[in-house]
């Protein structure tokens, strides 16, 4: 039997991810590009990440969000989780926590993403995703 993950490794308890679902007025989701170098890089994600060690969710989500969209949210609300499972030895294994919210301001990327584009359903294929965001956009869209 294979192990994943090692238990004495510092990535081998699931860690958590905010992730945030924004819509925009024409029903298209926002996407970003992952850097060069960056883990998933040059593939598309939702904005989020990692939750920092003693913040709340929703604050993760918002600080995550601004940070890499300046955009600044309003009225978020839990959605769903998706195990973020690890795909090979030495990966992170990921529990996401998906949010919706309302938004104001214009999307200005970080310096952890090379571009954005507003997605709809039907042109998602388009976009080869990363961390199974794919997945998470058919479970929103399902509902």
């Amino acid at each position: 039997m294979k192990c994943i993950v090692k238990p004495s490794e510092p990535w081998a308890s699931p860690i958590p991810t905010a992730r945030v679902i924004i819509v925009n007025e024409e029903g298209a989701v926002l996407l970003l590009k992952r850097g060069e170098g960056d883990y998933g890089a040059g593939l598309w994600c939702l904005p989020g990440g990692k939750v920092d060690y003693g913040e709340c969710l929703k604050e993760a989500a918002r600080r995550e969000l601004h940070e890499e969209t300046s955009i600044h949210p309003d009225h978020l609300r839990f959605l769903f989780y998706q195990d973020g499972l690890p795909k090979f030895d030495q990966d992170m294994h990921c529990i996401e926590l998906f949010f919706q919210c309302v938004y104001s301001g214009p999307v200005s990327v970080n310096c952890e993403s090379i571009d954005f584009a507003w997605v709809k359903e039907k042109g998602i294929q388009d976009y080869p995703m990363a961390f199974n965001h794919d997945r998470a956009l058919s479970r929103y869209w399902e509902t």
